[in-house]
């Protein structure tokens, strides 16, 4: 029997950028891979020069969500329809909502409507500290409480690790205990990042800067990915061993982080 897993993030493109390699990985290995994605980013960037108008970003957005989807071999795609607000003043990042609770049931509405086996979601520090990514992770973490780690197994994208090729994007307070190369899918992950197009000014711009000349978004997309087992709690420094775990490695792709 191929394992169900709910793949729960906060904006489009987050799937994509922060585990879309571990994903179609998974996908490839036979798993079915459910997105339940929380808004339709409409507060983001709309492209340089503009894809489109702020008022039509939402609906650009997810038909770019649906074209990565298909890209990384999901099997399904659940919206949930909460309304990204726009980057504040600064450069201010907002949750989409304060309603922890109510992100908390869809999750276990979802989780149980799939028979989900395991749940992946942002890092417990949002990765770059983004409130939405930063409350993906609790209502994850809520809902797993309800439905009871012995039922599903938690995992977050993005552990932290030595040598991160971009550490900006770890969760420092969650070490990675599985890193993939996710080369032998990079061509499934690059072409999920150019279906989302409104973004990649924003994909290219810190790497560009670094450069000191424009990239290309095939040029930036990284080929490492890790994970972090959040429950059951591993107590050890070996490999896990799960339903998850088992088929990452029996890729032949996933290692160990070293450990001094």
């Amino acid at each position: 029997m191929s394992l169900d897993i709910l793949a729960f993030f906060a904006h489009p493109d987050d799937e994509t950028m922060l585990c879309g390699g571990t994903l179609a990985l998974l996908a490839k290995q036979g798993a079915r891979i459910h997105l339940l994605i929380a808004t339709r980013g409409e507060g983001g960037e709309m492209g340089e020069p503009p894809v489109c108008a702020r008022e039509a970003l939402g609906r650009v957005r997810e038909d770019e969500l649906r074209c990565a989807a298909q890209a990384l071999g999901a099997a399904s795609l659940t919206l949930m329809n909460y309304i990204d607000p726009t980057v504040g003043e600064g450069d201010e990042l907002y949750p989409f909502t304060e309603d922890l609770d109510a992100v908390t049931a869809q999750i276990v509405e979802a989780a149980h409507f799939w028979k989900a086996g395991a749940l992946i979601t942002h890092g417990v520090n949002g990765e770059y500290g983004h409130p939405a990514h930063i409350l993906a992770h609790q209502a994850a973490r809520a809902a797993v409480g309800e439905l009871g780690s012995d039922s599903i197994l938690f995992y977050t994208a993005q552990g932290s690790f030595e040598d991160h090729p971009f550490p900006r994007l770890s969760n420092l307070d969650a070490p990675a205990q599985i890193i993939l190369d996710v080369t032998s899918v990079l061509e499934e992950k690059t072409r999920a990042a150019m279906c989302h197009r409104t973004q990649h000014a924003l994909f290219i711009r810190y790497w560009s800067e670094e450069a000191g000349r424009t990239l290309t978004v095939p040029e930036v997309i990284l080929n490492i990915e890790s994970l972090h087992r959040v429950s059951p709690v591993n107590e050890g420094q070996g490999e896990i061993h799960d339903e998850l775990a088992d088929l990452l490695w029996s890729s032949g792709f996933a290692r160990l982080p070293v450990r001094e």
